[in-house]
């Protein structure tokens, strides 16, 4: 039964999400709300969905129009280096962006009659990211569940996984981790310094095919 609607980016983390529930998602939603990295994630999303014959609808939404502030957009500043748990990384902090985008999710999920919206948070985001932390996704689900006739619930099986442990589990499903991105700089190649290339080259370490343009030692890749 096709009964899931799930919020996909194209990155590494709802790529897994996505492979794992392939059998039961009816539409993949992806969001343009104008990041950096925006278009190079909804690239292989599109190549993913295409490759599981799963539908494929991108939202637009322009955050920079609306006066959101964050580092992420295109209107912010520069994207800074370092690990998700450094404190310049909140720059990089849309404001609550999940909210948003489960709340258009639900309508749509509503909408085609879909029970389930899959979302592909995890214990990584909880230091910086509010809208990632358990007691966010636990308060979002019943105010969906509450406010749809067919009683929306979200999924999100992986709030409490590391990044490791997603990566393990994609490498048991065959992803191909090639196929995907997670560079905040929105790049032809992965940064490699930023802090979702950080998190993804920890995660796959020792099955990493990405090739990044700079090591975290700081110099250029030939």
């Amino acid at each position: 039964m096709k009964d899931i609607v799930i919020l996909y980016s194209g990155g590494m983390d709802s790529s897994v999400a996505l492979y794992q529930h392939a059998d039961r998602i009816r539409l993949a939603v992806s969001f343009n709300y104008g990041s950096k990295h925006n278009a190079r994630e909804i690239e292989y999303a599109l190549i993913n969905c295409k490759a599981l014959g799963i539908e494929h609808r991108v939202i637009e939404i322009d955050m920079n129009k609306m006066g959101f502030v964050s580092d992420l957009l295109q209107s912010g500043g520069d994207i800074p280096d370092g690990h998700y748990e450094d404190s310049t990384m909140k720059k990089t902090v849309v404001p609550f962006r999940n909210g948003i985008m489960l709340s258009i999710a639900a309508g749509i999920a509503e909408s085609m009659d879909c029970k389930k919206l899959l979302i592909s948070n995890h214990a990584g985001d909880h230091a910086i990211y509010p809208d990632c932390r358990p007691d966010f996704i636990q308060s979002m689900n019943d105010a969906i569940r509450f406010g749809t006739y067919n009683n929306v619930e979200i999924l999100a099986p992986f709030t409490n996984f590391s990044k490791r442990e997603i990566a393990l589990l994609g490498r048991k499903l065959n992803v191909s981790f090639e196929k995907t991105y997670s560079c905040y700089n929105g790049g032809k190649m992965h940064c490699g310094t930023c802090g979702t290339c950080t998190e993804r080259k920890e995660a796959l370490e020792g099955f990493d095919p990405t090739v990044y343009l700079r090591l975290i030692l700081g110099f250029k890749m030939e």
